[in-house]
């Protein structure tokens, strides 16, 4: 038995808090299973004050979207000097730019696909690019705000323009890829499976389709050629070094074989903080390769460190 004190930060505040307290209860509990002392710390504004005052041996970031993911909590760890799981400040915040870590991974020859970055007031009545294509806001988690303008669209999303629109005024204008949901996750630097995501009732792996039950089914190993499988693994792993992350990451892609087996490949983000829930895609993975979730988290307490 570990006897070491972890906080598991979960909740927060933003979009994706119902996420993140549903993977910080699954690890905190299984944490519990493997040994440890756990503290359950639902994020707020004084996080800082509480985790001086606590002053844990490590802190299990089961935070998702801004502030959680993309560096300013790891920040926080970092001047507190409390090791932490998962990536660090650079990495954390690069990869939560979906334009600038996607710039990196094209120059290290990752495929990505054709992208614009707009003002959404800038995007008016004609449309930015050729039909079709998606609209993503350029710092938010699990397809909040993504909009998909199909071909026979006549203008662009009329939402952009609108006070509903919550996601920020940047947005990533993308060419639309057609074809099947691949995702792969990256553990200590080795490629996990990979699984194909199939949205059921769903026209793309929504917030819904991710999260609520039975809203997709995931086929793990994906049912491709072993030549696409092991191409995903390699540039899963690139990916994960080349915007520098640590622990565990997913990258999502693309795969449009409708004409040929070869088809073509794109590689469409990285996420730092993959969901840790009992229906999430890591875990699921690393139980296809013999690893129990106790096992897995285990592994990334054990890894937490500052300077990442």
């Amino acid at each position: 038995m570990s006897g070491k004190h972890v906080a598991v930060l979960m909740g927060g505040f933003s979009s994706e808090r119902p996420v993140s307290l549903s993977s910080g209860e699954a690890c905190a509990s299984a944490l519990e299973g493997e040994g440890y002392k756990v503290t359950r710390v639902d994020v707020d504004r004084n996080i800082a004050a509480v985790l001086a005052d606590m002053r844990p041996d490590v802190a299990f970031n089961a935070l998702h979207g801004p502030f959680g993911e993309d560096g300013t909590i790891q920040g926080i760890l970092e001047y507190l000097e409390i090791p932490y799981t998962h990536s660090g400040v650079a990495a954390s915040s690069l990869a939560m730019n979906k334009s600038q870590s996607k710039k990196i991974a094209a120059a290290a020859g990752i495929p990505v696909a054709a992208e614009k970055l707009m003002n959404r007031f800038d995007i008016g009545s004609e449309h930015p690019m050729a039909t079709p294509y998606v609209v993503k806001p350029v710092r938010e988690g699990s397809s909040f705000g993504v909009v998909i303008v199909k071909e026979d669209q006549s203008h662009p999303p009329q939402v952009l323009g609108s006070t509903e629109w919550r996601y920020g005024d940047s947005v990533m204008v993308e060419r639309y890829v057609h074809g099947r949901e691949m995702t792969c996750g990256v553990m200590n630097g080795e490629a996990l499976g990979v699984t194909e995501v199939v949205p059921l009732g769903h026209n793309f792996y929504d917030y819904d389709a991710k999260y609520a039950k039975g809203g997709s089914k995931h086929v793990i190993p994906a049912e491709i050629s072993p030549n696409i499988y092991q191409k995903i693994q390699s540039l899963a792993v690139m990916a994960h070094q080349v915007i520098g992350c640590r622990g565990v990451s997913r990258s999502d892609f693309r795969y449009d074989d409708r004409f040929s087996e070869d088809g073509e490949l794109i590689w469409l983000e990285i996420n730092t903080q993959p969901g840790m829930t009992p229906t999430s895609l890591v875990p699921e993975m690393a139980a296809h390769q013999g690893r129990s979730f106790g096992e897995l988290v285990r592994w990334m307490v054990e890894d937490a460190s500052c300077l990442r």
